[in-house]
């Protein structure tokens, strides 16, 4: 008998639901080693130039107009708003999903993003199929966007998200609390005090990371302009992405600062720089916040995407593993009052206590379970 195939459908609007697929399929590659494991994004120009068109207008749209974007969020967030969107785009993009149906034949899909699950929950309303669907959520609150008919899994950060859900008529047993999937090397990431040596950094230093994303979004030379008011040296770790004038800014900046500042681009090495790190300020995006937590990353948040982030915000700051600046407060006095009360290790053990790191692996272990797809069992 063939491999099982399994489908994952992610979409590059933000890295968080790259990152939930990637995490998913590293956990299945590690399951069900006799899978073929195809992960496709969704709104990817070579999967479709309408979609990829779709997601450039809404990047816009957020970037010079994100209080349009809020609006938008909220009527979606209404029960019919939400199936007024979801059903306008789930219409739009299924042509796509079905020949990706016909050419790939998955016997199970899994999507991180609410466009595809809408979509392959439509495709299979019409073709009255009954492909296995799972949709892994990957914000602390729900929206009426993620939620659709003919979805056999939905897993989820929060209970309260799982309460939500079954007031308004889902099967129990479809719900699954599992935490936000995150990548496996943060398991196995060594101590504070082992990267902090690699790195080349004292152990008695006050490190500051800012980092914004793939994009290196999020105001980061502003943020390292309100850093320059605290007269303690800190060492600050800036982390620019794929912005290549932010990360010249950047190391413009460290030549006259009276901090010492340590510049990277797009790296891989994020989570050993999150571990070392005293604190951590960044936007709020649910898989950075969900690293953090299973880091023991303290966080300062700021500048969060109407909607989604705000609500991962809320999420972290009354679970104690993070303080939320909002507009008009001073970054400079939050982060002295963060070391001045030396307040770090609560909210490190804060930031443990609310972590999932298995949630990758639990997730895999329910769908191969429901699916009866076993490495040992590949029939």
């Amino acid at each position: 008998m063939a491999p099982k195939k399994i489908l994952i459908l992610t979409a590059s609007i933000g890295s968080g639901h790259i990152k939930a697929a990637e995490a998913v399929a590293q956990e299945l590659n590690r399951q069900h080693p006799g899978a073929e494991v195809i992960t496709i994004d969704f709104m990817a120009r070579s999967t479709s130039f309408w979609h990829w068109l779709t997601k450039k207008i809404y990047l816009e749209m957020l970037h010079f107009v994100p209080n349009l974007y809020d609006v938008f969020y909220k009527l979606s967030a209404s029960e019919k708003g939400g199936s007024w969107g979801k059903d306008v785009f789930a219409y739009f993009m299924l042509p796509v999903f079905a020949r990706l149906q016909a050419e790939l034949q998955p016997d199970s899909v899994i999507c991180t993003h609410p466009f595809p699950a809408g979509t392959v929950a439509l495709w299979k309303a019409k073709q009255h199929s009954s492909l296995p669907l799972s949709v892994v959520m990957t914000d602390y609150s729900l929206h009426q966007m993620w939620l659709c008919a003919g979805v056999d899994h939905y897993f989820m950060a929060t209970e309260h998200m799982r309460q939500d859900m079954m007031k308004q008529g889902f099967d129990e047993g479809s719900l699954h609390v599992t935490g936000i999937p995150i990548s496996s090397a943060v398991r196995s990431m060594p101590g504070k005090k082992e990267l902090r040596e690699e790195l080349g950094i004292g152990r008695e230093q006050k490190v500051v990371l800012l980092m914004g994303g793939g994009l290196g979004l999020g105001g980061i030379e502003r943020t390292l302009q309100q850093l320059e008011k605290i007269t303690q040296t800190l060492l600050i770790l800036v982390i620019a992405g794929r912005n290549n004038q932010l990360l010249q800014q950047a190391e413009d900046f460290a030549e006259h600062s009276h901090h010492t500042i340590r510049v990277w681009g797009y790296t891989d090495e994020v989570r050993k720089l999150m571990r070392a790190a005293d604190l951590l300020i960044t936007k709020p995006g649910a898989l950075t916040i969900s690293e953090a937590f299973a880091l023991g990353t303290p966080m300062l948040l700021h500048d969060p995407i109407p909607g989604p982030e705000t609500e991962n915000a809320v999420y972290a700051t009354r679970h104690g593993a993070a303080v939320w600046l909002h507009p008009g407060e001073n970054l400079a006095a939050a982060v002295d009052e963060i070391f001045r009360r030396d307040c770090l290790a609560q909210m490190q053990a804060q930031a443990l206590k609310s972590a999932r790191p298995m949630a990758g692996q639990e997730i895999v272990k329910i769908i191969l379970t429901a699916a009866g797809f076993f490495a040992g069992n590949r029939e």
